[in-house]
């Protein structure tokens, strides 16, 4: 089943024109990223702002989060077998967001196993329509065929898939930037797969849980591993020291908020007042501070 605009069949076709976007590199062997652009979603980027790859054994290749449009997951796609991988078995949701997931459509037809966390269904049955939706505003007819694919395989605690030779560990995290995401390790190169549990340069959306968001985190970093791939940012970046500048921000926004609503600060203030030095310095700041801070409000008003 696809949700949004997608057929279940969409084969792949040739791109003629396509925004200019960094190649795929090759973190580590066998493990490709395709970075994303630090924009918001246009029909000049095709949505492809969320990092994406996918990670090969000697039988199959993951592919982990299939980009944020058909078009997009048609790059990534093209990109995978022009370097000679391992048929594509397996198509990684760590999340729903639609930057993450609506590039699905573009692998439809190899009718992979698509897996992700046990609450993701109830996510993109809530949010596909308007994702979809909004991806046509934002896109234009450059949002043609986007859509997600339906989770064929849950996952509520931790799980494994062989690519033959390697093992990805994934594990389902308790709400924190969402409350469906899922991380992924590779031990074989001492890699973590974060997607936007970390956020590197560009500000994070809260959509979840704060205080969860900082507890994960700290669960995270006690995780052997050499690197980790952010969500958003670089391809990959040193573990687990790439976590304190996102550390340092939830807990300004944390404790920003606690003060704030212990002052009786309205809600409609908050934004404005809110952890604005620590959100300076990340990029898209504008878009996102004052997202964050009332989400943070109105979930810490509770406690």
């Amino acid at each position: 089943m696809l949700l949004g605009l997608a057929g279940t069949l969409l084969p792949l076709r040739p791109l003629h024109s396509s925004p200019t976007l960094p190649g795929c590199v090759e973190v580590a062997p066998g493990l490709w990223v395709m970075p994303g652009r630090m924009e918001e979603a246009s029909a000049e980027n095709l949505d492809a702002i969320g990092n994406t790859g996918f990670v090969s054994g000697t039988e199959a290749t993951a592919v982990i989060d299939p980009g944020g449009s058909f078009a997009h997951g048609q790059l990534l796609r093209q990109a995978i077998l022009a370097r000679g991988a391992p048929p594509i078995r397996y198509l990684v949701l760590t999340h729903m967001h639609p930057d993450h997931v609506m590039g699905a459509a573009a692998f439809a037809d190899l009718q992979p196993e698509v897996i992700g966390h046990a609450r993701l269904p109830e996510a993109l049955a809530q949010r596909g329509s308007f994702y979809a939706a909004m991806l046509e505003r934002e896109m234009g007819a450059a949002a043609a065929g986007s859509g997600a694919l339906a989770p064929t395989r849950l996952v509520a605690g931790r799980a494994e898939l062989d690519l033959g030779g390697r093992v990805l560990e994934l594990r389902a995290h308790p709400p924190a930037h969402t409350d469906n995401d899922l991380s992924l390790h590779d031990r074989t190169t001492g890699t973590l797969w974060l997607s936007d549990l970390l956020f590197v340069d560009r500000i994070p959306a809260l959509d979840g849980d704060l205080t969860g968001w900082l507890r994960v985190l700290a669960e995270l970093q006690q995780e052997p591993a050499q690197r980790a791939i952010p969500g958003h940012g670089p391809p990959s970046v040193p573990w687990p020291e790439a976590a304190a500048p996102l550390q340092a921000y939830l807990a300004a926004l944390r404790d920003g908020t606690r003060a704030a609503i212990a002052a009786g600060l309205d809600l409609a203030e908050a934004p404005e007042r809110v952890a604005t030095e620590a959100a300076r310095s990340w990029q898209l700041a504008k878009h996102y501070h004052g997202r964050n801070v009332t989400a943070a409000y109105r979930q810490l008003e509770w406690e």
